[in-house]
């Protein structure tokens, strides 16, 4: 009964006392041994094989699932439903025009998807199918991995990988730890320690293992990598013995066992309840800007469509309003069609005219623009200027669909450690008590002849400095979580400790902690292992001091400290503590604050990351409370971080300061030329990063984002603590718009060198106020509005002290501004994940903090530096590529269903087609798909060096400029005109009767050669040369490859002609097509008016070009022109800043209006740029060069020479 009252109870304190934080936990049975009888009920809970499934599709599920996923896709379905209606109704056209083309997209992308899933279930196999050894009956079992279940006793050896998630019981080594790599799991290849069972660490034989009688209760599985809770229960003799388990005793699936022999471990989380399946969850479906646009396109061709059939099914029945026309002798009604009801007559016309334009809805285009992205892709993979030889990596693409967007990003959100700096940590110097100690070098900085031997020379007065400068070195050398790893070599390097001697090195999660232990080596402190619970330590007359470490209070983001409790070999007992000074210094009662403060603030200014050491004496009363905190804290199954947590904060408390370290992270190379670069481009520059403000805004000076002139406005905790938060603001926002409003548009052109630069710099803790006001004050609704504003009129922003979410909150922000521009966020850390999934591209760095950032992101870069390539030469090229083929898939269209839709005024709207069928079918998959499918991957306008040269070019593109609403209109119409020639031209020629066959007149048989056919087979001629030369005449790179496919096209689709036409196909039930090609080149008025009309259609487009760019050229077009006299050397001899095309106000210029009108000033530096001399020869062969070279400033060539001094876009408005 007791029994019964405890569960009742459990089951009210859980549902009626709303403990909304309850994880429902799992039991697990250790090597499925039942508990003692009178303990516990034994309920063997169901859970999953250790099968892993990556794949989406079963053999039997494939074909239906990949249907229904490919016809959710409007296009597609829209098709099925054109197919289906020319099955069900009597239709102009045959089924297989429609049903050809969808077939044909259909199989191509099940046949990619299909390919993929293959390769997922064959990895899948090879993982479930390895094998692992379980120990059953005191025995070890080889089994396969799939069959492995919750509660089996797993052995594993050095260098395996863990088969599933496990609780570790016992290692080959005394202590009881093991060392594992994550590198697949976040990517650090660092070792981490892991810890086993206190009660169980002993046990290391198969019989010991077997007899343990113990469960585990812990939570049920949770995506979380770090964290876990649970509890192990051993039956001994008596009572149950209850021991805490963390994130400390879990092994994850997919991490490697290093530098331990063997351990053995009790599988609780198997299959897909694993951590690293949990992690599978696919990430949300990016959509380019591209992609929008082509959607919007598709609705009003659409429109288009539809009104086309309005129109003409109207117009049918006012034509058959006169009966003579409604039944002509040789095409009367049969009684059934007499008898139908008028709506339904009408209703099916709509549908069959519907049938016959729908071919001005491209379905080929969504597969050339998915082939163009993949294909496409790989010229980022295989760009030789992206690999780095010291990672021995590529750039790598993980998303193929967002290659267009790289070309318009206007956001640039970037980590700073590890993404503009190396994350590659040297100890600088530190200071105790004020005093300076630098490896090598005496305090104060006189630099000693013989300091090279002797690492320090102590000039601290009295011995109580001495003992606490000893103190300060002994509390860096213990408190860390740096493992020694003895003689191995790392990624073919030999690290050693004592030169000379052999080879052990330090390895640790954290780069900062090694150099710290590196740098106390230097001056005489050596940490050499943790052996037994006891860290060794070599002091300076070379004795080893041991210390029992006692309890381990780990590293948190939030907390942004660590610390340790160890006792010394006299019996003393300390906690060692260290962490950012903002975390340290609130927690001091006593010790030099001022003079440490003072050196970690100059130390922040000059860029060095900074850490503070303190500590506080524990008497065995004061420890012993300790222990009953963390121990209580650690056996809590429910907020459990939470109440850890609180017991941190208890602990850490009246400490004594000791001083602080300073660790340099150097700057990565070119960092600050692809700041400087992106800038120029028109991108703005935002650096996040978890880092002090000091520190971080040193690096961002290195990096050129702040300029020396550049005035930082600050939005930060102290300052706020001065002023209230709303008064900031306003100040802020008043000392921007204040320089801005009052300046006209003229003030920015020019060289007006006087503009002021701001920079903002703001903290986490004032963001967060920022982004959640509170509710008493009547303005808080608008703070984000005016920080927005703030923003838009800084060039360059910093944000330090940020938690991972805050980034990915900030991306969010400036993403939903009422501009919506494209975001790009860049980092390597898995802390950055976040703003990587939330900004429209992520960029992930391939860097020390692990592989975690270039996994989950769109792209990966081995070095910052690529950046700048990637943006301003790919980018651009993807986004000019993708552009022109869908504005041109829209214009070959309209050119080809335009005719279609003016015949059915000339055959009484009979929905007579006016192409043949095979036309129909092939016009969009054969004869005019390669031209534009191989331009939208090789077409280059301006030359690869031109582009990384004058960063400002990327500016002509942006805010999607190629594709607004007049470009698109301009195409259509550009359509409709080349469709009327075509069809009208035609017309005109045939109806004239000196249209011959063979020089005479046409007799009656003649005309009947020349019929309907081959009047769409002329206009269909016409019609493919046209658009093919279009594509030839907006092509600037040719290449063998361009020769070979646009002339190979336009012969592909002659020789089909005749083929089609001079052979009688049995499988045919029409020959209509029979000689009617042939019979049309026998004409020689039919080449004259092939060329005629071919001549006619480009005429207008090609007029227009020169008169634009004679006229109103664009910058791109000004470097287009030079570029060919140059004869492709143009960026070796030209200072590009000459060819921008002036901006001077009221000088519109087409192609780039709204960017050109920023409200924002340009960076500051732009407008003061080198003048640079050009000689003019005074002959001939320069004489057209004149024109082209106009200048910002406006001023005329002199006889002596001509000095440039443009300000080039950057600086125009």
């Amino acid at each position: 009964m007791g029994m019964d009252f405890s569960t009742l109870r459990t089951l009210i304190s859980r549902y009626c006392v709303g403990e909304e934080n309850w994880v429902d936990s799992r039991t697990v049975y250790i090597g499925q041994r039942e508990p003692p009888p009178g303990t516990e009920a034994f309920i063997q809970q169901r859970f999953p094989d250790n099968r892993i499934t990556s794949s989406k599709y079963t053999f039997w599920n494939f074909i239906p699932k990949n249907m229904f996923e490919q016809f959710r896709r409007v296009a597609n379905f829209y098709f099925l439903i054109i197919f289906l209606v020319q099955l069900i109704i009597d239709t102009p056209t045959s089924p297989i025009t429609s049903g050809l083309p969808l077939f044909f997209v259909i199989t191509v992308t099940a046949i990619k998807q299909g390919y993929e899933d293959w390769l997922r279930h064959k990895a899948d196999n090879s993982v479930n199918q390895c094998p692992v050894h379980v120990v059953q009956h005191g025995k070890v079992v080889r089994k396969q991995s799939r069959k492995l279940r919750v509660g089996d006793v797993v052995l594993v050896k050095e260098d395996e990988s863990f088969p599933c998630d496990l609780i570790l019981l016992s290692s080959s080594r005394d202590d009881g730890t093991c060392f594992v790599t994550t590198a697949s799991l976040d990517g650090e290849s660092s070792h981490k320690t892991y810890y086993a069972v206190q009660d169980t660490k002993a046990y290391n034989t198969e019989k010991e293992i077997d007899s343990i009688h113990a469960t585990i209760e812990c939570e049920q599985p949770q995506p979380d990598l770090y964290k876990f809770v649970g509890r192990i229960n051993f039956y001994m003799d008596s009572e149950p013995v209850a021991r805490p388990l963390g994130s400390e005793n879990l092994l994850l699936r997919g991490a490697t066992l290093k530098n331990t022999e063997f351990i053995y471990a009790v599988a609780i989380y198997t299959g897909m309840e694993t951590k690293m399946a949990l992690n599978y969850q696919s990430k949300s479906q990016k959509r380019s800007a591209v992609e929008k646009s082509m959607n919007a396109y598709l609705v009003v061709y659409l429109c288009i469509l539809i009104s086309k059939a309005i129109v003409n099914t109207v117009m049918k029945y006012v034509w058959q309003a006169d009966p003579n026309r409604d039944e002509p002798w040789y095409n009367e009604r049969t009684e059934t069609e007499r008898q139908r009801h008028i709506v339904i007559r009408a209703f099916t016309d709509f549908l069959a005219f519907m049938v016959l334009f729908n071919y001005i809805i491209p379905v080929s285009m969504y597969v050339t623009v998915e082939m163009q992205k993949f294909l496409g892709s790989y010229f980022i993979m295989w760009d030789d200027e992206m690999f780095d030889e010291e990672l021995g990596e590529r750039a790598m693409v993980n998303t193929s669909d967002l290659n267009e967007e790289l070309g318009q990003v206007e956001y640039v959100f970037t980590d700073k450690t590890g993404t503009l700096t190396e994350n590659n940590m040297e100890f600088i110097e530190c200071c105790v008590d004020g005093h300076v100690y630098v490896p090598h070098v005496i305090c104060n900085g006189q630099v000693m002849p013989g300091a090279a031997s002797m690492d320090m020379i102590d000039t601290s007065p009295g011995p109580d400095a001495r003992e606490h400068e000893e103190l300060f070195f002994r509390a860096l050398c213990l408190c860390h979580t740096v493992q020694v790893k003895e003689e191995e070599t790392v990624d073919g390097i030999k690290h050693g400790i004592h030169q000379g001697k052999s080879t052990s090195f330090y390895i640790s999660s954290s780069p900062d902690e090694v150099a710290l232990v590196e740098g106390m080596k230097k001056l005489g402190f050596t940490y050499l292992r943790l052996k037994d619970s006891h860290m060794e330590i070599l002091n300076r007359e070379d004795e080893i001091e041991r210390f029992e470490l006692l309890e381990v209070l780990t590293f948190d983001s939030v907390r942004r400290r660590m610390s340790v409790i160890v006792r010394s070999s006299s019996g003393r007992l300390y906690l060692f503590c260290k962490g950012a000074d903002s975390a340290i210094f609130p927690r001091v009662i006593s010790g030099k604050v001022d003079q440490v403060r003072a050196r970690v603030e100059h130390n922040a200014v000059e860029g060095l990351r900074t850490l503070c050491v303190a500590y506080r004496p524990l008497s065995q009363e004061q420890y012993q409370e300790v222990c009953q905190l963390l121990s209580g804290a650690k056996l809590a199954l429910q907020d459990r971080d939470k109440r850890l947590a609180e017991a941190y904060d208890l602990i850490e408390k009246d400490l004594i300061l000791l001083g602080a370290t300073a660790v340099e992270d150097r700057l990565q190379e070119k960092a600050a030329d692809t700041i400087e670069s992106l800038h120029k481009a028109g991108m703005k520059v935002w650096v996040l990063t978890g880092d002090k403000m000091e520190t971080a805004a040193a690096t961002c000076y290195a990096s050129k984002l702040f300029h020396r002139n550049t005035q930082i406005l600050e939005l930060t905790t102290k300052r706020t603590e001065e002023q209230s938060l709303h008064d900031v603001l306003f100040d802020l926002s008043r000392t921007v718009l204040r320089q801005h409003g009052g300046m006209t548009r003229d003030t920015f052109s020019g060289l007006s060198g006087d503009c002021t630069d701001y920079g903002l710099i703001i903290d986490g803790a004032t963001l967060s106020a920022v982004l959640r006001p509170t509710h008493e004050d009547s303005n808080s609704g608008n703070y984000k509005e005016i920080f927005l504003e703030i923003c838009r009129n800084c060039s360059a922003v910093l944000c330090c002290r940020m938690a991972p979410l805050q980034k990915a909150q900030i991306v969010k922000l400036i993403k939903a501004s009422k501009e919506h521009p494209i975001t790009l966020a860049i980092g390597d850390g898995a802390n950055d994940v976040s703003m990587i999934l939330e900004a429209h591209v992520g960029i992930g760095i391939m860097g020390k903090e692990g592989r975690q950032a270039a996994r989950n992101s769109d792209y990966a870069i081995p070095k910052f530096k690529h950046l700048k390539k990637m943006l301003l030469v790919h980018g651009h090229y993807y986004y000019i590529r993708i552009s022109e083929l869908v504005q041109y898939f829209f214009y070959k269209n309209v050119c080809f269903i335009f005719p279609q839709f003016l015949y059915q005024f000339f055959c009484g709207f009979s929905q007579q087609p006016l192409y043949d069928t095979a036309y129909l079918t092939l016009y969009n998959i054969s004869f005019t798909s390669l031209p534009i499918l191989l331009y939208s991957l090789i077409e280059q306008h301006i030359n690869m060096d031109i582009l990384k040269k004058d960063p400002s070019l990327y500016r002509d593109i942006a805010k999607n400029s190629l594709l607004r609403w007049p470009i698109f209109i301009y195409w259509t119409l550009l359509g409709v005109y080349d469709a009327i020639v075509m069809f009208f031209g035609a017309y005109f020629l045939f109806d004239n009767t000196t249209f011959t066959s063979n020089g005479q007149l046409m007799t009656t048989n003649t005309q009947m050669m020349f019929g309907n056919w081959t009047f769409g087979t002329l206009v269909f001629t016409v019609l493919v040369f046209t658009v093919t030369f279009k594509l030839a005449l907006d092509t600037h790179y040719w290449t063998w490859i361009n020769h070979f496919v646009i002339w190979g096209s336009l012969i592909f689709f002659v020789v089909f002609s005749l083929l089609w036409g001079g052979i009688i196909w049995p499988f045919l039930n029409y020959q209509r097509m029979y000689y009617v090609f042939m019979q049309m080149l026998s004409s020689g008025p039919a080449w004259l008016s092939i060329i005629l009309l071919i001549a006619a259609s480009l005429l207008p487009d090609v007029v227009k070009k020169v008169i634009w760019r004679a006229l109103w050229p664009t910058t791109t077009e000004r470097i287009q022109n030079a570029d060919k006299l140059y004869k492709g050397h143009l960026s070796e001899f030209t200072p590009l800043a000459s060819l921008h095309a002036p901006s001077k106000a009221g000088h519109h210029r087409r192609g780039s209006g709204t960017q050109r009108n920023a409200p924002n000033p340009r960076r500051s530096e732009a407008f003061t740029k080198k003048i640079m001399f050009t000689r003019w020869q005074k002959t001939p062969d320069y004489c057209t060069f004149t024109p082209l070279l106009r200048f910002a400033d406006g001023t005329r060539h002199t006889k002596q020479g001509s000095a440039y001094n443009g300000a080039g876009p950057e600086t125009s408005v």
